[in-house]
C-alpha cells in the first residue's frame, strides 16, 4: 500500500463555522431545534408501528428499520457539532475521527440500500399483489434489512482503515464540521489514491446500483398503474409510493447536490452548507413526510393517542 502508518498527528481541529461569525447562532439555534425533534419523530414513528398490529406489514417494518438509521445517522454529527458551535479551537483524535467517520458512511450506505429494498416492496405490492405475502414474508423482510446492515457495516470498513493509515503532516485543521472524508484526505501529505479509487468503486456499487434499482422498480410500478383504468384507482395505487419517493428525492437530490457537482461551483464553504441538507434536514423530514402523507400512519396515531387518554 502506498498511504503507510506514518501519521504524524493524532489531533485535527474542526473548523466548522467559526470561520463564519455571522451563521454560528442561526445555526446552533436551528440545530438545537432539529435534532430532538428528529430523535422524537423518528421514535414515533417506531413506535406508532410497534404498538398497532395493523401495520405489521413489510412496508412499515422497513419504515421503522429507516428511522432506526435516520437516528443514528443524525446522532453521528449532530451532537458533537452542536457541542462545538462555539469553540474556537474544536479538537478531535484521529481515532475518534476515523470512527465518526465509519459509522457515518455505515449508515449512509445501509439507508441507500434500505430505500431500494422499500421500492422494491412498493413494486411487488403493486406488480404481484396476489404473490405479495408470499414473496415478502417475514423471514425475507428480515434477511433483507440484515443483509443492508451487513452491507453497510462493511462498505464503510475499506474508507475508515484506510484514512486512519494515511500520514497527516500537511496540516491539523479540518476545514468542515465534522470529520469529512473529503476534507480529511486533503490534509494527507501521501498519496490518497488507493481510497480515492475505492471511495469511486464502493459509492458507484452502494450509490448508483441501488439508485438504479429503486429506477427499475418506479418504471414498471408506473407502468402498472396506467394499466388501471379507473383513475381513482391509479391514484389511490400510486399514493402508496408518495411518501417513500419523496424520501428518495430528497436523500439522494441532497448528496448529489454535495458531492457530485462539478468542482468549479465546489467550495467548502459551500460543501459545509449543503451537507447540513442530509445531516439534519432529511431525518427530520423522512417522518413528516410519512406521517403527512399517509392515512395509515395518520390513523393509527390517533388510536394510539386515543388508548393513552383511556
Amino acid at each position: 500500500m502506498e498511504a503507510e502508518n506514518q501519521t504524524t498527528t493524532n489531533e485535527f481541529i474542526i473548523v466548522g463555522f467559526f470561520d463564519i461569525p455571522k451563521l454560528q447562532i442561526p445555526l446552533f439555534v436551528a440545530l438545537t431545534l432539529i435534532y430532538p425533534l428528529t430523535l422524537v419523530g423518528n421514535l414515533l414513528i417506531m413506535v406508532i408501528v410497534y404498538c398497532n398490529r395493523d401495520l405489521h406489514t413489510p412496508m412499515y417494518f422497513f419504515l421503522t428499520n429507516l428511522s432506526f438509521i435516520d437516528i443514528i445517522y443524525t446522532t453521528t454529527i449532530a451532537p458533537k457539532m452542536l457541542a462545538q458551535a462555539f469553540q474556537d479551537s474544536a479538537h478531535v483524535s484521529l481515532s475518534d475521527c476515523v470512527v465518526q467517520i465509519y459509522f457515518f458512511l455505515a449508515t449512509m450506505s445501509v439507508e441507500l440500500i434500505l430505500l431500494s429494498l422499500m421500492a422494491y416492496d412498493r413494486y411487488v405490492a403493486i406488480c404481484s399483489p396476489l404473490r405479495y405475502m408470499t414473496i415478502m414474508n417475514k423471514a425475507v423482510c428480515i434477511q433483507m434489512a440484515a443483509g443492508s446492515w451487513i452491507v453497510g457495516l462493511l462498505d464503510a470498513l475499506p474508507h475508515s482503515l484506510l484514512l486512519s493509515r494515511l500520514s497527516y503532516c500537511e496540516s491539523h485543521t479540518i476545514n468542515h464540521f465534522f470529520c469529512d472524508v473529503t476534507a480529511l484526505m486533503t490534509l494527507s501529505c501521501t498519496s490518497t489514491r488507493t481510497i480515492e479509487a475505492t471511495a469511486y468503486g464502493l459509492g458507484t456499487l452502494i450509490g448508483f446500483l441501488p439508485f438504479i434499482f429503486i429506477i427499475t422498480s418506479y418504471i414498471n410500478i408506473i407502468s402498472a398503474v396506467l394499466k388501471i383504468q379507473s383513475s381513482k384507482g391509479r391514484h389511490k395505487v400510486f399514493s402508496t409510493c408518495v411518501s417513500h419517493l419523496t424520501v428518495v428525492i430528497l436523500f439522494y437530490g441532497s448528496i448529489c447536490s454535495t458531492y457530485m457537482r462539478p468542482k468549479s461551483t465546489q467550495s467548502m464553504y459551500s460543501n459545509k452548507l449543503m451537507s447540513l441538507s442530509y445531516i439534519a434536514v432529511t431525518p427530520l423530514c423522512n417522518p413528516i413526510i410519512y406521517s403527512l402523507k399517509n392515512k395509515d400512519i395518520k390513523k393509527a396515531l390517533m388510536k394510539t393517542w386515543n388508548n393513552h387518554k383511556k
